[in-house]
């Protein structure tokens, strides 16, 4: 697993502008979107650059915030698509059955024989399940629903999950 992904965790996204006085529509990834300010400061994926943001609203599937420096539309669009980190101290433990995607990507994806599948490459949270992306060495990406059916075990001190695959007709290849 890398060391980045140890230290710091991705908490949202900013998705865009919002209107033409410098507010961003912010996607947050935490539980209640709103804490995404609640664990201190938020930095871009280097670590170097820090926002200072507050909530100001909502608006569909997002949050509106203003960020400090910004402010008109143009400075708000240069920020579209800016991972949002805190560092992983400030975040609470997961609960039982519960993970960090980024304590899940690297781990060795392995049948329920052993056989090696390949490594979880991503997660993807599509609305209904997470998804993991599973990047076997040859072949294609095969993406699993991230359900206790689909994925029995997860032993992160061993560093992997067991996979149980679907039949033939049923595998998503990604």
């Amino acid at each position: 697993m890398a060391e980045a992904a140890q230290e710091r965790i991705c908490v949202g996204v900013i998705a865009g502008a919002h209107g033409v006085r410098g507010l961003v529509r912010l996607k947050s990834f935490t539980e209640r979107p709103e804490d995404i300010t609640a664990y201190g400061p938020l930095t871009d994926a280097s670590g170097k650059r820090c926002f200072e943001v507050r909530i100001t609203g909502r608006a569909r599937d997002a949050l509106l915030a203003h960020i400090v420096g910004v402010s008109d539309r143009d400075q708000a669009a240069a920020l579209s698509r800016t991972r949002l980190y805190v560092g992983r101290a400030a975040l609470p433990p997961p609960a039982d059955d519960e993970f960090y995607h980024a304590d899940l990507i690297g781990l060795r994806a392995e049948a329920p024989d052993g056989a090696l599948l390949g490594r979880v490459s991503a997660v993807h949270t599509f609305g209904g399940n997470d998804v993991l992306e599973i990047s076997p060495e040859v072949g294609e990406t095969i993406l699993v629903p991230f359900t206790r059916q689909a994925v029995p075990t997860v032993e992160l001190t061993a560093g992997r999950v067991v996979v149980d695959l679907p039949p033939e007709s049923e595998a998503t290849p990604g």
